[in-house]
C-alpha cells in the first residue's frame, strides 16, 4: 500500500465529519497507513475451504415475538421533543451535505 496523501487523509476525515488540525492529519496519515497495510496483509490470506460465518463463536440469534409493551403518547412525545412541527418532531439533517433545519 503507498504513502497516503493529507489530501487523502482530509477527505477520510471529511467522510467522517471531523475537522483535524495539520499535526492531526500527520498522525492520522500514519495510522490509517497502517491499518491499511494490515488489510493488505489479510488480502493474501486464502480463505477458499473457510466458510462465512454470522458469529465468531456457535451462538445464535435469540429472535424474540414482537410484543406491544408501554409507550410515550404522541401528546406527551411532542411536549417533550426540543424542536416540532405540527405533529412532528424535527430533527438535524443527517443524510447529504449541510446541517439540519
Amino acid at each position: 500500500m503507498g504513502d497516503l496523501s493529507s489530501d487523502q487523509v482530509r477527505h477520510v476525515a471529511k467522510l467522517a465529519r471531523l475537522s483535524p488540525s495539520d499535526a492531526e492529519v500527520e498522525s492520522l496519515r500514519e495510522k490509517l497507513g497502517a491499518v491499511l497495510g494490515y488489510i493488505e496483509r489479510l488480502h493474501e490470506l486464502d480463505l477458499a475451504d473457510v466458510r462465512p460465518m454470522a458469529h465468531v463463536g456457535d451462538e445464535t440469534n435469540r429472535l424474540d415475538d414482537d410484543v406491544v409493551g408501554a409507550h410515550l403518547s404522541n401528546e406527551t412525545l411532542i411536549k417533550m421533543a426540543p424542536k416540532t412541527d405540527g405533529a412532528y418532531v424535527r430533527v438535524p439533517k443527517v443524510l447529504g451535505d449541510g446541517g439540519g433545519a
